[in-house]
């Protein structure tokens, strides 16, 4: 079996919709489509397609084949280009995961230069406060924000984040400004549980980091979730700081226990090591990295410079 015009055949009709429109499409008898795809699934041992008269679709083993079937394909075209010398434009989908306020306020302005840079490459961005495996989900690149550990994917820096702490005015008029992280004893929290526990939260003290109970009446698994509980008075909240930067311009949020803040985390753009990048993903990091060093940059600069709270 030719297993790349049998990948090839999956895709056509996969796009196609039938196996009838694939074999149309590619002027090869009906036959000759349904037999690859057997083949295909007899070689596998698993059924890539649901077949029914007049409707198709994927499996759950299918779907990963077709989605790891693309990016073979798109290698494989790839490496030919480059063994003729022929240097086109890249082209092809790529696949961008970022947390859902990042992608928002960062992200999406960025992609948005890069697709009208890049006419021939399609982006699936894919929003999302918490971490994806990025070959389990297909993804080409990801925005992280965080320690990253010990890993096997390359991480190239883009900037810092702090963790910060704060509240709304009036919640800190009717409840008091904390001045020590002991002081959340006396406060109600909205935690985002993505970043902190609710039951307790960490600080920075001069003999090493401390760790404070906190009584969280609202958890909640957005970001935004836990701005908007914040801006409503419901308590203090721990988030990053380009998550509060909106509303601390808008004076809706202020910031407390400045000193006690942790280690600012660092924010990647984090990718699967490969002997030969794709050309789009290699674009696409040329063109977001430094991109993304100068918003970050300018917004650090700004929120240092914004609205602080009292002291």
């Amino acid at each position: 079996m030719d297993k790349l015009n049998a990948m090839v055949v999956l895709l056509k009709v996969v796009e196609a919709g039938t196996l009838s429109a694939a074999a149309k499409q590619m002027d090869v008898p009906l036959a000759t489509v349904s037999r690859r795809i057997a083949e295909l699934e007899a070689h596998l041992k698993t059924r890539m397609l649901n077949r029914s008269s007049r409707h198709l679709s994927l499996t759950e083993a299918g779907r990963l084949y077709v989605e790891a079937c693309r990016r073979i394909l798109e290698q494989v075209e790839e490496a030919d280009r480059a063994a003729m010398g022929v240097h086109r434009d890249p082209k092809g989908r790529l696949t961008i995961t970022a947390p859902i306020v990042f992608g928002r306020l960062h992200m999406m302005p960025i992609i948005a230069g890069f697709l009208e840079q890049y006419p021939d490459i399609d982006v699936k961005l894919i929003l999302a406060d918490r971490l994806l495996d990025l070959l389990e989900s297909d993804v080409d690149v990801a925005l992280r924000i965080g320690d990253l550990g010990e890993s096997s994917l390359i991480a190239s820096n883009v900037g810092s984040m702090r963790r910060v702490t704060c509240a709304s005015p009036s919640y800190l008029a009717a409840h008091g400004r904390p001045r020590q992280p002991e002081d959340l004893q006396n406060h109600v929290c909205v935690t985002f549980d993505n970043l902190a526990s609710p039951e307790a939260w960490r600080f920075s003290a001069r003999g090493g980091d401390i760790v404070v109970p906190v009584h969280s009446r609202l958890t909640v698994t957005t970001a935004e979730a836990a701005i908007a509980g914040a801006v409503a008075g419901l308590g203090l909240t721990r988030l990053l700081h380009y998550q509060i930067a909106e509303a601390q311009r808008a004076g809706q949020i202020e910031i407390v226990l400045e000193d006690h803040e942790l280690a600012a985390w660092p924010v990647s753009l984090v990718y699967a090591g490969q002997q030969m990048l794709p050309r789009k993903l290699r674009a696409f990091l040329d063109f977001a990295a430094p991109r993304l060093r100068e918003r970050l940059r300018e917004e650090t600069a700004t929120f240092a410079t914004g609205p602080r709270s009292a002291t």
